[in-house]
């Protein structure tokens, strides 16, 4: 449930992003903590949208392989739904430092120390779930 819980509330927070700059003050400060990119460089409100739809589907596949939610489908789309998405946070926790490093200073700093690991105690939790779960 930590896990899907996570998924669920970062892909909220993504589709308040599509609206606004919270919990920054303004759209340059936003840009440069959050996405480490000029403003005018900020993904579109329907990338956001985008983001926070993939990610309350990932949400919904750990939280379904878990047993915490009603499964629908059959159990190795499921699984399969599940390993993808260890896979893809584990990839984005490896290979975010360097794929983002020329970012702006203060998004590598913020990536190194939160973005990247949060990435690995999500993928390293879904990982979990889709190797042991219903």
């Amino acid at each position: 449930m930590a896990v899907a819980g996570t998924l669920a509330a970062l892909g909220g927070l993504h589709a308040v992003w599509s609206r606004s700059p919270w919990p920054c003050r303004d759209r340059d400060r936003f840009a440069d903590l959050v996405v480490g990119v000029a403003p005018e460089q900020l993904p579109s409100a329907q990338a956001c949208l985008g983001v926070a739809g993939l990610l309350g589907t990932a949400a919904y596949l750990v939280a379904a392989r878990g047993g915490a939610l009603p499964a629908i489908g059959p159990r190795r789309l499921r699984t399969t739904g599940t390993a993808t998405v260890a896979g893809v946070l584990l990839t984005r926790a490896l290979a975010g430092p360097l794929a983002f490093a020329h970012r702006t200073p203060a998004f590598v700093h913020l990536d190194r120390r939160v973005y990247a690991p949060l990435c690995l105690a999500l993928g390293t939790g879904a990982a979990v779930v889709a190797a042991r779960g219903k």
